[in-house]
């Protein structure tokens, strides 16, 4: 039975490890669901989720990710007050820390489709349709994840990575997800090799704006396009 509504829910600013074990919980929610329709007559519809959260400044490396990238040590983490986790999605190191819209979409793929690189590219996709409508004209690059600015690669181009994406997926209910810059504090990407590419520059909504942006309309705009993308039927919650 597919089952296109999602429920959306802001969590606001929370530490990543409470994130982490919120997503995990849903997770297997989803999947024990999916495990149990294998022994039922009529399979139940598995749930989807779409968590949006801000997180205190933490560093985290995924799966495939090399431990040089994060160029502070121990002490110095502890000095700047950056938490440090090895997490379980794909990619390399990343930053995530308030002024940043964190996306983790908790969703079973069979519901929408059974394609992980086109799930990546459909997140993507939410993303480029929300700064279009600030005028910031952002695109892709051939063989990288996530959203850039400067993309086109003409001599003398500058490309700026503004959203990053790393995610996992088992039985096809997804996890992790991405990290929008919108205000973030760009000096903190400069204590590692973001998403271990070491030749091109991170750069924000309000960077490239030169203004503080509004991070409840930026994140309804991206909510919005998210669900346009994927065809959902987004639950919002009752205030």
């Amino acid at each position: 039975m597919v089952n296109r509504e999602v429920e959306f829910r802001d969590l606001g600013l929370m530490n990543f490890q409470k994130a982490w074990d919120y997503q995990e919980d849903l997770f297997h929610k989803v999947t024990e669901v999916k495990l149990a329709n294998r022994h039922r007559q009529i399979p139940q519809p598995t749930p989807n989720y779409l968590l949006f959260c801000q997180h205190n400044h933490v560093y985290t490396l995924g799966k495939s990710g090399k431990a040089e990238h994060l160029l502070l040590n121990q002490e110095e983490l502890s000095r700047n007050q950056v938490n440090f986790y090895h997490i379980n999605r794909g990619g390399d190191i990343t930053y995530h820390g308030p002024g940043q819209i964190v996306g983790y979409p908790i969703l079973d793929l069979e519901n929408f489709f059974t394609d992980i690189h086109r799930y990546l590219r459909t997140i993507e996709e939410a993303v480029i349709m929300t700064l279009a409508d600030y005028n910031i004209d952002a695109g892709r690059i051939e063989g990288l994840t996530g959203v850039w600015l400067d993309y086109r690669q003409k001599p003398g181009s500058y490309p700026r990575k503004i959203c990053a994406l790393g995610v996992k997926a088992s039985r096809w209910v997804t996890m992790h997800g991405f990290a929008f810059n919108v205000n973030t504090d760009l000096h903190y990407f400069n204590h590692i090799v973001p998403c271990g590419i070491d030749d091109k520059a991170v750069t924000s909504m309000a960077r490239e704006l030169d203004t503080t942006v509004d991070m409840g309309e930026v994140s309804k705009r991206l909510r919005n396009h998210i669900a346009r993308e994927f065809r959902m039927e987004l639950k919002l919650p009752i205030h």
